[in-house]
């Protein structure tokens, strides 16, 4: 009787196998490698649709809910697991409560297993909180970093932080964008361009941004010295430049009361400005502010959609720039790994 072989006697799921390939790989590659996804919040939720349109994708099921006690509830209604996530959530109307809900998603995200999670938050709340001015003051902007990374979040997208430092607050990537390109491109197509314009800095905090900006547009630089008695409220204490006869541009990140920007425009006036322009990335218009510039001698006041505006309240004098196709294409770029600078010519390091 043969002995039996070695085949015979393998176990069930032990059997020798062919191997066609013996040489290892760097990889595993197993499809589909890649999938976009886009959420949104409650706080600017038409600025997330027309970001969707502009993808080329709808945006994501997710339920939102406030209780009757004012906690926030979120859930999503779909399985992103091994999905590119991005929760687009802007810090206005109540910050509080956004925050809350970004922090949320963000980690309900990270729990139903989403490959990468992006926060997109084209106005980071608390920016203006980002260093100590006081004793027993907290840094809430970076407290507010600390809460979107320990939530999950792998990246955060932001657009014209009030300091650059708050990049500095995250051990995460931060791709800063910003507007100055739509707003140079909006003022050229007026014609106000060459060594009849002036741009002018807000503050000294704001000289750096100013500069580049009429590099942008080819005219000269100033900037304005100013106290603040009180918060929310400026005492402009000098010009430093050549105003006179020129059309000036005032550019800042937000406008929140607009008491400051208005006491810009007064002085700027006083130092013999012809006109006066004057722009913001954000346009908060908190506490009623959209009725102070009905009244104001500005003659053109220019802004993004990066947060609501009711449009009802507006002044004629008010002009609105989308920036979703910017985002979109940030995103996408994100999204395939690409530069997110390349979309600034390298330009997007304001500060």
């Amino acid at each position: 009787m043969e002995s039996p072989t070695a085949t015979e006697l393998a176990l069930p799921g032990l059997e020798a196998r062919v191997v066609t390939d013996p040489s290892p790989q760097h990889f595993i590659e197993r499809g589909p490698l890649k999938r976009l996804m886009v959420f949104a919040g409650r706080s600017h939720p038409d600025l997330a649709q027309e970001i969707a349109e502009k993808l080329g994708v709808e945006l994501g099921d997710v339920e939102l809910e406030t209780f009757s006690n004012g906690e926030t509830y979120c859930r999503y209604l779909e399985s992103i697991r091994g999905a590119d996530v991005f929760i687009v959530q802007t810090g206005v109307g109540d910050v509080d409560r956004n925050l809350m809900e970004l922090v949320f998603m963000i980690q309900a995200a990270k729990l139903a297993s989403a490959k990468r999670i992006t926060a997109v938050v084209p106005l980071f709340p608390y920016a203006r909180q980002d260093r100590k001015a006081k004793p027993r003051e907290p840094i809430s902007a970076r407290l507010v970093a600390d809460m979107i990374q320990l939530a999950g979040a792998d990246r955060v997208l932001t657009m014209d932080l009030h300091a650059g430092q708050i990049q500095g607050f995250f051990t995460i990537p931060v791709d800063h964008m910003t507007a100055q390109p739509l707003f140079a491109r909006h003022f050229r197509d007026l014609g106000l361009t060459g060594p009849g314009v002036v741009s002018v800095a807000p503050d000294e905090g704001r000289a750096k941004v100013a500069v580049r900006f009429a590099n942008m547009i080819e005219g000269d630089f100033a900037i304005m010295h100013k106290t603040r008695p009180a918060r929310d409220q400026a005492e402009i204490t000098e010009v430093t430049g050549k105003v006179r006869d020129k059309v000036a541009i005032v550019g800042d990140d937000v406008i929140m009361t607009g008491g400051t920007l208005i006491a810009n425009v007064h002085a700027l006036l006083g130092q013999g400005a012809r006109e006066v322009y004057v722009y913001a990335t954000h346009g908060v218009f908190c506490g009623g502010a959209l009725a102070k510039f009905h009244d104001a001698p500005i003659e053109g006041i220019v802004i993004t959609d990066t947060v609501p505006v009711n449009r009802l309240e507006a002044p004629p004098n008010l002009t609105v720039l989308p920036v979703a196709g910017l985002l979109a294409e940030t995103i996408m770029n994100v999204f395939a790994d690409d530069s997110v600078s390349a979309i600034f010519g390298g330009e997007n390091q304001l500060f």
